[in-house]
């Protein structure tokens, strides 16, 4: 099913539209801003991923004969709101933090500046793109981080949903990872894809020896053999018969990996399959990954883990609105004061505090407009007068985030459960 970005629309934000409308209230000029008011489980800092594909749709954010006529003929908004939205085309300006960059608590890391109709309905478009992507992207740079000089494959689009899948093979290359087996993925956002046979290849031939063969027949000795669908020590065996010692490599998908690497490794060494590599897969997550650090592995396949945010599928972005233009033009600061979830008012830029080593010390957030001397800014233009501006390359955002990484104290680097590791300083 396709739809129109646009219907990512929440009937709410139509509400609050229709009735700003109605108030007068709707062209007022307003300024929401993305950020998380906390890390959701043991994260210690945050990815940056999606404003690529925020800005993808909010190019093609419209509203048109069939959305239209969706909402009239559902009664959802009145004659003056259908009118406002068949003539929608956001006339503002974005700005955020890049892709691949680092973010803490209270860090604003999108920005959104237009009149209150403009900007409100941009409101679950943003977040549920950032919201998943951010939370993928996490998630893969501290599996990246575990794996060091090991590479991984993602292979969870069977995990998830299928737009879900794409997105989040884009957010794992984004952070590091080698490849996807996501086809869609490597069409649309240029991921290096990769891939090799399941069990159900084995269980269809006759042997475990026709399957290899006819593998690698199909695909030569540089392909990667499943060896674990009947006896481990048996397969490995024939599949260096097959092959020779150039094999490319064994995969391992079940049992104690750590110990199983071990026997397949002075198994192929014994053959004389010293560079046939051992890639490893089953339910790893980030403390799996690090738990098979000294284990003789050459890489890692991750699925579920991956796409479900490793027990964090959401980010818990918000977006709120933060200033806003009074009755006499005046732009003002406003802040909700719910109990545990505040906010704090006025249009914010943010910089990050470096040592003298290149190491971030801080997260400041200032809305004096002033720039923190030797502090680097952390927001970037991304849309002016409604235009795309700040587009950028996949590998941009790839390289950004080794960078940023690289930034962050040994604490953010830690597995287990901790405070953030950046304080986030409010003027």
């Amino acid at each position: 099913m396709s739809m129109s970005s646009a219907l990512l629309t929440d009937h709410y934000e139509l509400t609050m539209l229709q009735a700003a409308l109605r108030s007068g209230a709707a062209c007022r000029g307003a300024v929401f801003e993305v950020f998380a008011r906390r890390l959701p489980g043991a994260r210690r800092y945050g990815v940056v991923a999606g404003t690529g594909r925020v800005l993808d749709a909010l190019e093609g954010f419209r509203f048109g004969e069939d959305e239209l006529a969706f909402l009239r003929d559902g009664n959802v908004v009145d004659g003056p709101t259908l009118d406002f939205l068949a003539g929608y085309r956001f006339s503002g300006r974005v700005y955020g933090y890049r892709e691949g960059d680092c973010y803490f608590p209270g860090s604003p890391i999108l920005t959104v500046e237009g009149t209150f109709a403009e900007a409100v309905l941009l409101e679950t478009l943003i977040l549920s793109i950032l919201n998943h992507d951010c939370a993928i992207a996490t998630a893969a740079s501290r599996m990246v981080h575990a794996a060091g000089s090991r590479p991984i494959i993602e292979m969870g689009s069977r995990r998830t949903h299928e737009a879900s899948a794409v997105a989040a093979a884009r957010a794992a290359y984004l952070c590091g990872f080698a490849a996807t087996s996501n086809l869609m993925a490597g069409r649309v956002y240029g991921v290096p894809t990769a891939g090799t046979a399941a069990h159900a290849f084995t269980l269809l031939h006759d042997s475990e020896e026709q399957a290899f063969r006819a593998q690698l027949d199909a695909l030569g000795t540089g392909t990667t053999l499943l060896v674990d669908t009947y006896d481990v020590a048996q397969a490995v065996r024939t599949a260096v018969e097959l092959a020779g010692p150039e094999l490319g490599a064994v995969r391992l998908d079940s049992g104690d990996l750590g110990e199983a690497a071990h026997e397949v490794r002075a198994q192929l060494d014994a053959l004389g399959a010293h560079r046939t590599r051992i890639l490893v897969t089953s339910d790893l997550d980030e403390h799996a990954i690090a738990a098979l650090a000294a284990a003789p592995v050459d890489g890692y396949g991750v699925g579920t883990s991956l796409v479900t945010g490793s027990g964090s599928p959401t980010a818990a972005l918000v977006y709120k609105l933060v200033a806003r233009e009074d009755a006499s033009g005046v732009m003002r600061p406003v802040a909700k004061k719910s109990v545990g979830k505040p906010s704090r008012g006025g249009r914010k830029e943010a910089f990050r505090e470096l040592d003298e080593s290149g190491t971030a010390v801080a997260e400041l957030v200032t809305t004096s407009g002033d720039r923190p001397a030797g502090a680097r800014p952390l927001q970037a233009e991304l849309v002016r007068d409604g235009e795309i501006v700040g587009r950028e390359s996949l590998d941009e955002a790839r390289a950004r985030h080794r960078r940023a990484f690289a930034e962050l104290p040994a604490v953010a680097h830690q597995l287990s459960r901790g405070d953030v590791a950046l304080p986030t300083v409010f003027d």
